[in-house]
C-alpha cells in the first residue's frame, strides 16, 4: 500500500490517467491563471468589468478554437480543451466564459457548417484574438424552448433581411460578429452578422449580480441586410445551434471543476486556521464530513468529464452524455461553492475569499445552456424514449 500522500484536489490521480501533452496544457494554463488571472479577478467582479486584456494573453497561449485543425488553430484533443476550461474558470467563470463562446459557440459552427471563405476570414483572426465573437441563440421570452425562437430571416434577391433580437449574450457589446440563428422559410439558419451593419445594436446588461466580470448583452436586428456570403451553408435546421451547444455544454462539465477546486481548497486551508474552542475546525467531524463530501463531489465530476473526453476523442459522443455530465457537474460545484461560503462563516461573504464569487458565478453556469430541469428531462428521455418537454 502506498504511503504517498494523496492531493486534496485530485484524490483518484485523475492526473496519472493524462498524457504528457494534455498535462503540459494543464500546468502551463494553471500557470498562467495563478500568476495573471487570480490577482485581477477580485477587483474586476467588484467593478463589474471584463480585463479585456486577457484576450491578448489567452490567444497567445493558443486557448482559442484549440479542437480545430489549421486556421492558426491548435488542433488539440478533447480532453485538452476540457483541462483549458477547467484551470480557467478555476481563476473565473467569466474568463472560461469568454474562451467557451469564442471556441465552441463561434469558431466550431464557423468551422463546422461554413463555407471556406467564411472560415478563413473568421478563423485565424478569432485564434489569435484579433477578432471576437458571440452567440446569437437564447431569447427573451424563453431561452429553454429555442425552436420557439421569434428572431426571423427572410430572403430578398441574394440578401436576407434579419429581424428580432437576442439575450443574455455574452460577449454581446465587444463582439467584430455575432452567430446569430433564425427561422427562416427553409428551417433555422446561422447568418454571421458584422458589428457595423446598418440595423444591427447592442447592449450591455447592467446590474447584474453573477458573472460580474463577463460581457453580457442583447442582440436587436431591425432590417439587417445579411448578404449570402454570410450565411452559414452547412446546416438547415435546429441541428446547428444544438451541436454549437452540445460542444459549449462539454467544456462546461470540465470548467466548474476548476471552480469547485478553487473552493474546497479555500474551505480547506481556513478550516485549519481557524481555532475554535481551542482547536482547529478541521479536527472536527462535522467539518471532516463536510470537506469530505466535497471531495466526494468534484472526484466523481472529473472521472465523468475524463470519460466523457474520451468518449468524444473516439467520435462516439451523445448529447445525453454530456447531459448527465453538465447536470452533475454545474450541481456539484454550486453545492461545494455554498459549502465553502458557510464553512467561511462571516468571512464567506467577503470577496478576500473565492467561495462567494464562484457561487454567485455558477448560479449563472447551472442556468445556462441548458438548466439542470432541461438536462434531467434529456436523461429522462433516454431512459423512456418519451419526450415529456412538451
Amino acid at each position: 500500500m502506498s504511503t504517498q500522500q494523496l492531493d486534496p484536489l485530485d484524490l483518484y490521480d485523475v492526473r496519472s490517467e493524462l498524457s504528457e501533452d494534455e498535462i503540459m496544457v494543464k500546468d502551463t494554463v494553471a500557470r498562467y491563471v495563478d500568476d495573471k488571472v487570480i490577482p485581477l479577478m477580485r477587483e474586476a467582479f467588484e467593478q463589474h468589468r471584463f480585463p479585456r486584456h486577457l484576450i491578448g494573453e489567452v490567444a497567445e497561449l493558443g486557448l482559442l478554437g484549440t479542437s480545430i485543425d489549421g486556421y492558426d488553430c491548435a488542433g488539440l484533443n478533447s480532453v485538452s480543451y476540457g483541462l483549458i476550461c477547467q484551470e480557467l474558470e478555476r481563476g473565473d467563470s467569466a474568463l472560461r466564459s469568454f474562451v467557451s463562446v469564442q471556441s465552441s459557440l463561434v469558431m466550431f459552427p464557423i468551422h463546422a457548417y461554413g463555407s471556406e471563405e467564411q472560415k478563413q476570414r473568421w478563423l485565424p483572426a478569432m485564434a489569435r484574438g484579433e477578432a471576437i465573437g458571440c452567440f446569437g441563440l437564447t431569447e427573451a421570452h424563453g431561452g429553454s424552448d429555442p425552436g420557439n425562437m421569434k428572431t426571423h430571416a427572410k430572403r430578398d434577391g441574394d440578401d436576407w433581411i434579419l429581424n428580432g433580437s437576442k439575450m443574455w449574450i455574452t460577449n454581446a457589446t465587444i463582439a467584430d460578429a455575432a452567430v446569430v440563428w433564425a427561422m427562416t422559410d427553409e428551417g433555422v439558419r446561422g447568418f454571421i452578422v458584422e458589428k457595423d451593419m446598418p440595423g444591427y445594436e447592442t447592449q450591455e446588461i447592467e446590474n447584474k449580480f453573477s458573472l460580474r466580470a463577463s460581457v453580457t448583452g442583447a442582440l436587436f436586428f431591425n432590417d439587417v441586410r445579411i448578404p449570402a456570403a454570410n450565411v452559414l451553408p452547412g446546416v438547415s435546421s435546429l441541428k446547428g445551434p444544438l451541436s454549437c451547444l452540445t460542444q459549449a455544454r462539454y467544456g462546461i462539465t470540465w470548467g466548474v471543476i476548476g471552480a469547485a477546486q478553487a473552493c474546497l481548497d479555500e474551505a480547506l486551508k481556513y478550516s485549519q486556521d481557524r481555532i475554535l474552542f481551542n482547536r482547529p475546525v478541521a479536527h472536527t467531524q462535522a467539518m471532516q464530513i463536510r470537506l469530505a463530501d466535497m471531495s466526494r463531489r468534484i472526484t466523481t465530476a472529473q472521472l465523468l468529464s475524463l470519460r466523457l473526453g474520451r468518449i468524444k476523442d473516439k467520435g462516439a459522443l451523445k448529447p445525453t452524455q454530456v447531459s448527465l455530465a453538465k447536470w452533475n457537474n454545474c450541481r456539484a460545484a454550486l453545492d461545494i461553492a455554498r459549502d465553502a461560503r458557510d464553512i467561511l462563516g462571516g468571512a464567506g461573504i467577503s470577496a478576500e475569499y473565492v467561495p462567494i464569487r464562484h457561487m454567485l458565478n455558477l448560479e449563472s453556469v447551472i442556468t445556462y445552456e441548458g438548466t439542470e430541469t432541461v438536462h434531467q428531462l434529456v436523461v429522462g428521455m433516454e431512459l423512456t424514449g418519451t419526450n415529456a418537454f412538451g
